[in-house]
């Protein structure tokens, strides 16, 4: 398995939160992780920045905001071309699909936790 340098954006420190489990859990599968949120704070040793930091070579963006609050974020996630965005439950938006498309970015509607813990992340 290769280290697929990834984007947390939405990431939180609340335990509940499935922004928080993924950090862990991506951490855990040995991936490079990188984390925006609104608060700052400190997950599975990665800190969670409270906005956008430059990015290079990022595999994927991992996506825990609303399709309302992702409209901040849409040229600095095609600027940063990933391979792709994955948009957790509750993270759809058609809108933002059609602009990765045209860009050339793979958008996949998937859970992030689900991926890892069956081996297709």
């Amino acid at each position: 398995m290769r280290n697929k340098k990834t984007l947390v954006l939405g990431a939180s420190t609340k335990s509940d939160r499935y922004a928080f489990k993924a950090v862990n859990m991506l951490v855990e599968k040995g991936h490079s992780v990188l984390a925006i949120g609104q608060n700052s704070g400190e997950v599975a040793g990665v800190k969670i920045q409270t906005k956008a930091i430059p990015l290079k070579n990022i595999d994927t963006i991992s996506l825990y905001l609303n399709p309302v609050r992702q409209r901040d974020y849409y040229n600095y996630i095609i600027e940063a071309k990933p391979k792709r965005v994955i948009f957790n439950p509750g993270t759809e938006n058609p809108e933002f699909y059609q602009l990765l498309e045209l860009n050339d970015i793979k958008s996949e509607v998937a859970c992030t936790l689900v991926l890892l813990s069956t081996n297709q992340y």
